[in-house]
């Protein structure tokens, strides 16, 4: 790789990394894309510019997850990106749903990984994705489950019922309960509880909004509910998380 931290050097023409790079693009139906350690999109080969509707370069570079996708689905990308950097290791064959442009949700499988320069200096996250059904095995049961992951990610801030959640997969709760554990190693409860507080994290690193109205915003019953979930999956109090973001 090149001296500078910078993943712009990567792309310079003539480069080896700009040459090896071009391979990219005739990986028919993989998606690679390089982020910076910021999560703005640096490269995107073809087929990931036409799965997010980007006809140049131009309409992406810069652009995070934020601005191609719902703050829900989005907040999940750029957790996993941050555990990817954070622990240095490739993170291998990941099932996400994700949405094209023409807004339908498909599942993917997704391979991602910390990029280093030569003095082994973190810049940024490299990821390849591909359709599910290009993994080596059946899809269906993820597809079953599609509609509810959707209703949770659009209507994470309403009160929702495990009942009504698997009403949508036409399963019991059982079934419903037994399905998200052997594929997701997660509750539905555990799930929405996830992206609520995914939601959250954003909100507290980029607004000044109050705590209070945080919780509310993001679908928890009160702000002590909102405190308690908070500290058991990140550790932190949300004011001492708000705390490392503010400058």
């Amino acid at each position: 790789m090149g001296n500078s931290t910078d993943l712009s050097s990567w792309f310079v023409e003539g480069s080896k990394t700009a040459q090896l790079i071009q391979l990219f693009e005739y990986l028919p139906r993989a998606y690679v894309y390089f982020k910076d350690v910021d999560g703005a999109f640096v490269y995107g080969n073809k087929s990931w510019m036409q799965l997010h509707g980007c006809l140049h370069q131009e309409d992406f570079i810069g652009k995070t997850d934020f601005d191609f996708h719902p703050p829900a689905m989005a907040a999940q990308y750029v957790d996993e990106d941050q555990r990817v950097m954070e622990n240095g290791e490739v993170l291998p064959d990941q099932v996400w749903l994700v949405r094209g442009i023409d807004y339908m949700p498909r599942w993917y499988v997704s391979t991602k990984l910390p990029l280093v320069d030569e003095n082994n200096v973190l810049v940024g996250v490299g990821g390849i994705m591909r359709p599910y059904e290009h993994a080596g095995s059946a899809p269906s049961d993820y597809h079953r489950l599609t509609p509810v992951m959707e209703h949770v990610l659009a209507h994470h801030r309403e009160r929702l019922t495990v009942a009504e959640l698997a009403g949508m997969a036409n399963l019991s709760v059982s079934q419903l309960q037994r399905e998200f554990r052997r594929l997701f190693n997660m509750s539905p409860g555990d799930y929405l509880i996830r992206v609520r507080l995914l939601v959250a994290r954003r909100q507290l690193e980029e607004t000044h909004l109050p705590v209070g109205e945080i919780a509310l915003d993001c679908g928890f019953y009160d702000q002590s509910h909102f405190n308690r979930a908070f500290r058991q999956q990140v550790g932190l109090t949300p004011r001492a998380y708000r705390k490392r973001f503010m400058r």
